[in-house]
């Protein structure tokens, strides 16, 4: 009998062991990430200048391999229910045109006219990385005077219902400064703790575009900024998400109303801008 006839054999058995081992689990678990860069932008009531800004931010966003933009509110129209909508409809088609060329999705703020109502909104409006429009988050604690009548722009914008979205195969949701946290000398409108039903619709990433009103003085430094701060902190761990927020800086010579950065589900922060002037941040939000 040949004392080699089997070894062929065991030798396959051998590397097929080795093969099998170094094969991927079918079903494993695989983290997963989404590369968040938020854009700390001047906001003013230039939709031309606003528009450079965004292009500013999109460049470093590319530049860093970031999978989604965040922008402040109003940053493309100009935080006013007065503007141009044409010019913003050419001006977002090149925007997302330029995004999706690099696979940048968008969390984009801006006033915008929607044409099955001709109501204004006040929005973040969400496209995915090869352009594709996903929805839209509408203000929906919208300031007001605590009057009766109540004077502002409760009167000029409308309201949706709150809903998710998916980036990515993530579920988010988009929150617009005072849905945050409910300021009670901004709104007669009821705090609903939309921060909280994002969460329970199973939203892990909450992008909150702000642009809040401040004027550097004690009260904008010693009330305003910490109760925005501790608000998003806590809110951020009653409903164990991640917060990505974007403030206005414009002027520049002025601390922002909000830190913009990326806020962890434990209440710390992973990345923040500094609070005065043009910023943008980049971190991977990795979820378990």
């Amino acid at each position: 009998m040949n004392p080699f006839r089997y070894v062929p054999i065991a030798a396959c058995f051998t590397f097929g062991v080795f093969v099998l081992t170094q094969m991927p689990v079918q079903g494993a678990d695989r983290e997963t990430t989404l590369r968040v860069a938020t854009a700390q932008l001047p906001v003013t009531k230039s939709i031309e200048e606003n528009v450079a800004a965004i292009h500013r931010a999109i460049g470093i966003a590319i530049r860093d391999k970031a999978d989604i933009l965040l922008t402040p509110e109003g940053s493309l129209s100009g935080y006013t229910p007065d503007f141009d909508q044409a010019e913003v409809d050419r001006q977002l088609e090149r925007i997302v045109k330029r995004a999706s060329s690099a696979k940048l999705a968008l969390a984009l703020g801006t006033c915008f006219v929607e044409p099955d109502d001709a109501k204004c909104y006040n929005e973040i409006r969400f496209y995915d990385g090869d352009g594709k429009f996903v929805g839209f988050h509408t203000k929906t604690l919208l300031c007001g005077s605590l009057t009766d009548p109540p004077k502002g722009e409760i009167n000029h914008y409308g309201t949706r219902p709150l809903k998710t979205m998916q980036i990515k195969g993530i579920t988010i949701g988009g929150l617009i400064c005072n849905d945050m946290w409910g300021n009670p000398q901004c709104t007669p409108m009821p705090d609903g703790h939309l921060s909280q039903q994002l969460s329970n619709s199973g939203a892990r990433v909450i992008f909150h575009a702000i642009n809040g009103g401040r004027n550097g003085g004690e009260w904008s430094e010693n009330v305003n900024w910490p109760f925005h701060e501790s608000n998003m902190r806590m809110r951020a761990v009653a409903g164990k998400v991640w917060i990505v927020s974007a403030d206005n800086c414009f002027p520049t010579n002025i601390p922002c109303s909000a830190p913009s950065g990326v806020l962890q589900p434990d209440g710390q922060w992973a990345a923040k801008a500094e609070r005065k002037g043009e910023h943008v941040v980049v971190h991977t939000i990795r979820l378990d």
